[in-house]
């Protein structure tokens, strides 16, 4: 492993992490390109299915590979409470853990703390409707989780334990986890909050992220006996663009102690979706160039493209797995429920266009059969596939751009998508 002389000693050396801009989208922020890590190459526009604890619920690892993921994110929250981020480390880190080959991501925590903390499971707030309230909460909840300007206080949502997040704790679990990718801890706000509070959280978020470089300067060097660790600043400011801008231009300058700055950036936070394009776009117009930039939750064909023409290069979402497991069914031209009562007789494939495994070797009304008799091989099949036609449209979007014909490709496939059939 090449090292080289930091202000804290011998450390890991920064270009085994780089990005690379390939083709880039005439007259907009799009392009491909390629991030390398430690673990392998990733390349860009990329969808990284999200293994939550280690692992892609009903899936195993080397199926993933056998997918086409190129890269895993999992959850520092989860991992922290169960089995312990020591636990990963002793094994070697995220990668040997689960035994998965290739690049790994964690996030922060941040969204699960705010998100468990306040009685919500995937979503928080994320449509501008109703009273704004900076004191949100799900409905017959109680608050779990209390911000305060040096971090948070929360109770797991586990067995009720108290624990406790900093900036520093934050890079200690990540740097523990191992992952390539990792991202600065953020206070994730909601659409419902005010403009007042929204201006103080970025500034909470903006004195996070500079106490998360400088720990992971400082965890660099001493954990010299591990890969490089690249880091991601995350961009809050809901839908105001001042706000957004501010923190674009504030992450992109700021600076550890020893001159580090951030290996990329993740766009997150509350955002509405008619309004995915322009706030990403406000984003890569201050962000630079020749910087990755990932953006935190989405999947959905339509958002996929915005999200890429705007200058995403990455993105994660559970959304995928998590619909499989409910019997939602990805193909070319819509959504279905696969344990309808039509489909007990249906012996085609789900998508006889799909070159996954489960369409494959499978039908239907044997997928279908699996559901009703609830068993676990429905979600594994289902999750293949979904994971697949996911990891796939990204893999055409890519080829799409450096092939010259995104905008053609675009209208084609959101065609079909957008015809949205009940039952294929």
């Amino acid at each position: 492993m090449s090292c080289t002389s930091w202000h804290y000693g011998w450390v890991p050396d920064p270009s085994s992490f780089s990005f690379t801009v390939g083709t880039l989208l005439e007259g907009r922020h799009g392009r491909s390109g390629v991030i390398t890590t430690p673990h392998g190459t990733i390349e860009t526009p990329a969808f990284i299915p999200v293994g939550t604890k280690a692992t892609v619920k009903a899936v195993l690892p080397e199926t993933m590979k056998e997918l086409g993921a190129q890269a895993l994110l999992a959850n520092a929250y989860h991992l922290y409470l169960q089995p312990g981020s020591d636990i990963v480390d002793e094994a070697g880190g995220l990668s040997r853990f689960m035994n998965w080959p290739g690049p790994t991501f964690t996030d922060s925590g941040g969204f699960q703390v705010m998100s468990l903390g306040v009685g919500f499971k995937k979503v928080l707030a994320m449509e501008a409707v109703g009273v704004q309230n900076d004191d949100v909460i799900a409905k017959g909840k109680e608050r779990l989780a209390v911000v305060d300007d040096d971090g948070v206080t929360f109770r797991s949502h586990l067995d009720g334990s108290q624990h406790r997040f900093t900036p520093e704790i934050s890079m200690g679990i990540q740097h523990r986890l191992g992952a390539d990718i990792m991202f600065a801890f953020d206070e994730l706000t909601t659409l419902l909050n005010t403009r007042g509070y929204q201006e103080k959280s970025l500034q909470r978020t903006h004195e996070w992220a500079q106490r998360c470089i400088d720990e992971h300067e400082r965890l660099t060097a001493e954990r010299s006996h591990r890969p490089y660790q690249a880091l991601f600043a995350v961009i809050q400011g809901a839908q105001y663009e001042d706000l957004r801008r501010k923190a674009c231009s504030g992450l992109r300058a700021m600076r550890g102690g020893a001159g580090t700055g951030f290996d990329g950036y993740g766009i997150g936070g509350a955002l509405e979706k008619q309004n995915l394009g322009t706030i990403v776009g406000w984003c890569s117009d201050e962000l630079p160039e020749d910087k990755p930039r990932h953006l935190l939750g989405i999947s959905e064909p339509e958002d996929l493209f915005v999200a890429v023409e705007n200058g995403a290069d990455t993105f994660d979402c559970v959304n995928p797995s998590r619909v499989a497991r409910n019997a939602a069914i990805y193909v070319d031209a819509g959504r279905f429920n696969i344990n309808t009562s039509r489909f007990r007789r249906d012996f085609t494939p789900i998508d006889e266009a799909c070159d996954c495994y489960t369409c494959a070797h499978y039908t239907r009304a044997y997928i279908h059969h699996l559901f009703k008799a609830k068993e676990m091989l429905a979600a594994t099949l289902c999750t293949i596939h979904n994971e697949r036609f996911t990891v796939r449209l990204v893999d055409r979007i890519r080829a799409s751009i450096d092939g010259s014909y995104f905008d053609e490709f675009k209208a084609e496939t959101l065609g079909r998508w957008q015809g949205r059939i009940r039952n294929p």
